[in-house]
């Protein structure tokens, strides 16, 4: 029963969150604007993933307030998806330095490192937490470029920890998850608003912290884990090498994803989004069957770099097709 109104809880304040956000951006103005650098044809709000942002925090203060998780870390944690959601949220009102906001994104990924170090005592743990969080911050804001994309991965990602990490409860995991449907309908199949920087970055430092606490606290194996976000990191890293290879200006917004050149050439945002729905439940099932077949170790390790040769692979595949038809 706790967990049922645990997740009613984030449910609820993220649709209201995003009903509100919705509203004050019409009133200010906090439009994104159709461009040949855009995936929309119509002027859009942003800064909806404010009422994720704000349905997570709640639960963290209800986590703390009634001995549900160590008090500690889980301030840590907020203080973290704070800063990275305030700077985000100033970002959606009036473009900042890219290098002011990868300084804010290192301080939260610090503290995310400071938790995880609390959690293990393994200072190569918390080392891990921190590339991890700065690298999903960064992956999910590239990513955020079409209708329910971000938040739909976002969800999968969630259900993987929860059924990975069964028997144990995932309390944080279930809160983001039922976060992002609170969201979901203001998004897909038609975006009424964005997430914004305020919400794509959140979101990836918030599954950041989910997964190095899966890893900590369940019998969650990183390698099984790193199947969850494979469909955005193959996307998001190959892309990010190639534009760094051209000598292109990497932080600056585009439409080179996969994603993108898929929808700048007639599939809908509500097909494109489904296919990386589907490629990431498979990612998802594969990690389910490896971790009852009890794989482990190195053979574990073995099994992620097959599924990310094949995830590159096809990741390729889509990205000639689609420049043939350029």
């Amino acid at each position: 029963m706790r967990l049922v109104v645990w997740a009613l809880l984030h449910l609820l304040v993220a649709a209201a969150g995003t009903w509100i956000a919705r509203r004050y951006a019409l009133r200010r103005n906090l439009l994104d604007q159709p461009g040949e650098r855009r995936s929309h044809n119509v002027a859009t709000p942003r800064g909806g993933g404010i009422g994720i942002v704000a349905a997570i925090l709640l639960g963290c203060a209800w986590a703390m307030l009634t001995g549900l998780d160590a008090s500690i870390e889980i301030a840590g944690f907020s203080v973290g998806l704070i800063l990275v959601a305030v700077i985000g949220w100033i970002d959606d009102h009036r473009p900042l330095s890219p290098w002011l906001r990868l300084a804010v994104h290192a301080i939260a990924s610090a503290l995310l490192a400071w938790v995880a170090y609390r959690f293990t005592g393994d200072w190569r743990f918390g080392t891990a937490a921190f590339v991890t969080a700065i690298v999903l911050i960064n992956v999910w804001n590239f990513m955020d470029g079409i209708d329910g994309l971000a938040a739909s991965q976002a969800i999968l990602v969630g259900a993987g920890v929860v059924v990975l990490a069964f028997p144990q409860i995932d309390f944080m995991a279930v809160g983001m998850l039922a976060a992002c449907l609170g969201f979901l309908p203001f998004n897909f199949p038609k975006a009424k608003i964005f997430l914004g920087d305020a919400g794509s970055g959140a979101l990836g430092y918030c599954i950041a912290g989910i997964l190095t606490k899966a890893v900590a606290e369940t019998e969650v194996i990183w390698p099984l884990s790193a199947f969850l976000i494979s469909a955005f990191l193959v996307d998001a890293s190959f892309t990010l090498v190639l534009r760094v290879l051209k000598g292109e200006k990497w932080w600056t917004p585009h439409t080179q994803h996969v994603y993108q050149r898929w929808v700048r050439h007639g599939r809908s945002h509500v097909f494109v989004t489904l296919w990386y729905a589907v490629f990431s439940f498979m990612a998802l099932v594969s990690a389910i069957i490896l971790q009852i077949a009890g794989i482990t170790g190195a053979a574990a390790i073995g099994a992620m770099g097959g599924w990310y040769i094949l995830a590159a692979l096809l990741w390729l595949i889509y990205r000639n097709r689609l420049r043939d038809l350029n």
